[in-house]
């Protein structure tokens, strides 16, 4: 099973990206809210994958955040989501706002994503509202009502959780950064300057 591919971004679109590992070309199906995340072509980019195979399809489907392939992995054991639909899902709504839907029992916000109908909205609640943890409910119910500086701060935070941070040591280091450059505009900015030595 391949669980993460690294190597250098060839092409990347909304739908797809396309990394060199070694001399090999492997394509990944992506969401759009990992196509926000991904570098320029032709940098270093670490895709977290899920590795799909049947007797007729074999195909990688590719993350930037262990929430997001978590998520994709929960709506794909629901009765009648396929792989497609579960990126479907990714691309129309933040890791965060899905996991708000369920525990909110949001149909209406569910069902307005295309190939999602009511029944299917209603079948992604009763069966994945009890697997959200406790955790995840916090950081979803966090970005519910937040400012765009907030939005970036968590964000960022959920980052730095992705590249195997401890919460609290993504929230002190994460909060230090935007008390020293409150003028840091975007996720990116806060993640790198997180990174570098003060």
């Amino acid at each position: 099973m391949i669980t993460f591919l690294e190597g250098t971004l060839v092409e990347k679109s909304p739908t797809r990206a396309v990394l060199d590992v070694g001399g090999v070309g492997y394509e990944v199906s992506i969401p759009l809210s990992s196509f926000d995340h991904l570098p320029d072509e032709g940098k270093l980019c670490r895709i977290l994958t899920v590795d799909y195979i049947r007797e007729d399809q074999h195909a990688l489907f590719g993350f930037i955040s262990a929430t997001e392939r978590q998520l994709f992995n929960l709506l794909m054991t629901v009765t009648g989501i396929g792989p497609k639909l579960a990126i479907s899902v990714l691309s129309s709504m933040s890791p965060p706002d899905v996991q708000l839907a369920i525990l909110d029992r949001d149909v209406k916000r569910l069902s307005s994503i295309s190939g999602i109908g009511r029944k299917t909205a209603e079948r992604i609640i009763v069966d994945l509202r009890d697997k959200i943890s406790a955790s995840e409910a916090a950081v979803a119910a966090a970005g519910k009502t937040q400012s765009p500086a907030d939005k970036r701060a968590r964000d960022a935070v959920l980052a730095l959780i992705s590249l195997g941070y401890k919460q609290a040591d993504a929230q002190k280091k994460v909060s230090e950064v935007v008390a020293r450059e409150p003028g840091i505009t975007s996720v990116e900015e806060v993640v790198r300057k997180t990174l570098s030595p003060a």
